[in-house]
């Protein structure tokens, strides 16, 4: 049965309550997930280990068949990947930063994050890899372009090289096979700062569009859906006309997005809401449908009321299930397509990097996850790809995945890690 008690820890030299539970013995992961009943938690569980980074020959773990090594070292915060057709790789370098605490809890959670280096400086840049000899490890870095918003997705079309900055996207002129981007760039789209800071990007496969994750600005609409106008969801770029539209929303934090080819669908990974308890709900995997809306503020999963928010009885209606559910608070970050004979040991599928959370009194993620697709769904249970990452008494982290995408040579997977400060490369053993 489940319980709850209030302890008092020490962080960062203030006194805070934390609220501790018993955690479910199966996670909410597939496509008919069995999700716990919601529980309010008053004070919400903030657990979240001491970022260490890696040392003395100290690496991830792969599944059999694979061997990882580190293709590039001693980042700042590293957080997106995006692999340009000349083999280049660029990687965007940012962080969430610091909003005046609002009282004694905010305090508390500001330090803990910080302690786990998920708040602080954002370097706000992008730097270019480059593996000259072809041995998997970068020999030289280039700083690509600098003083940004804190950049995260990237997208390359045409001689245009488009930026995700959390205010909106900005595009460059780019020459192939240059190392630096030049001149102030233009901005094409506003998006609000603040809250869940991300943009992802993503382009159609006929070169078209662009299209942008906007997470939302609070857990639940804490201060009103006019604050959140914009946000939760998809938008969809012409690069034609340079207009902007919701493409899909009701999507509470949407960050990696991929294409599957059997479809033609897009799909995206998306982090759920905190405060219901450690499987409820889950974060999930899905399809996304053209002015589809997925629930969030007002329910979750299969039109699950939410009733700590003001209720709009059409919108439940209307809500999508998603596809598939990836278990409660994985924070699943990064997404990539992966064709058939990528890795060895695994088919054509979806790659995850799971940051992991806070919200949960026993943490889960920390790791880069394959779940298996046939004919445009999935169709099997995760696997983990790298783990490892987190201490088995969950007091220290290694390392936190976050973006992942394939190698130029298509054999290879490349993996953000964002406490390690290092871009990891797997291959077959």
């Amino acid at each position: 049965m489940d319980f709850l008690a209030r302890v008092t820890a020490m962080v960062g030299g203030t006194m805070v309550l934390l609220r501790r539970m018993s955690a479910p013995t199966l996670q909410a992961v597939g496509a008919a997930p069995s999700i716990p009943q919601a529980k309010k938690q008053g004070l919400m569980t903030l657990k979240m280990p001491t970022a260490q980074g890696w040392s003395d020959g100290h690496v991830p773990t792969t599944a059999p068949g694979l061997k990882v090594n580190a293709f590039a070292s001693d980042l700042l915060h590293p957080r997106w990947i995006e692999v340009l057709p000349n083999g280049d790789v660029l990687v965007a370098e940012a962080l969430q930063e610091a909003s005046k605490p609002k009282g004694l809890i905010d305090r508390a959670a500001q330090a803990t994050m910080r302690r786990a280096r998920a708040l602080g400086v954002s370097a706000n840049r992008i730097t270019l890899w480059r593996d000259v000899d072809g041995d998997g490890i970068a020999e030289e870095r280039h700083v690509f372009l600098e003083n940004q918003r804190q950049p995260f997705g990237m997208a390359l079309v045409d001689g245009k090289f488009y930026v995700g900055n959390t205010d909106g996207i900005v595009v460059f002129d780019y020459t192939e096979g240059a190392t630096k981007l030049e001149g102030p760039g233009r901005k094409l789209v506003d998006f609000k700062p603040g809250g869940h800071w991300t943009r992802s990007l993503i382009v159609s496969p006929d070169k078209t569009k662009i299209y942008a994750g906007v997470g939302s600005l609070t857990n639940i609409a804490d201060e009103g859906m006019e604050a959140e106008e914009g946000r939760a969801c998809i938008w969809e770029l012409d690069l034609a006309t340079e207009k902007a539209r919701i493409f899909a929303s009701g999507l509470r934090n949407a960050v990696g997005t991929a294409w599957e080819p059997v479809t033609g669908k897009l799909w995206t990974v998306v982090n759920e809401r905190d405060g219901l308890g450690d499987e409820t709900p889950p974060d999930y995997l899905t399809s996304v449908q053209d002015g589809g809306f997925y629930g969030w503020p007002f329910c979750y999963w299969d039109r699950i009321v939410d009733d700590r928010v003001p209720q709009d009885a059409a919108k439940v209606a209307s809500a999508v299930t998603p596809d598939y559910a990836l278990g409660g608070h994985t924070a699943s970050l990064g997404l990539c397509w992966v064709p058939d004979g990528t890795l060895p040991g695994f088919g054509a599928g979806m790659a995850i990097g799971q940051h992991g959370s806070w919200n949960r009194s026993t943490l889960s993620g920390y790791r880069l996850i394959h779940v298996p697709f046939t004919d445009g769904k999935p169709s099997g249970p995760p696997r983990d790809i790298l783990s490892g990452f987190l201490a088995p008494d969950e007091k220290v982290s290694y390392g936190r995945p976050v973006g992942v995408t394939v190698g130029a040579d298509g054999k290879s997977l490349l993996m953000a890690d964002d406490v390690g400060d290092i871009i990891w490369r797997v291959t077959a053993a």
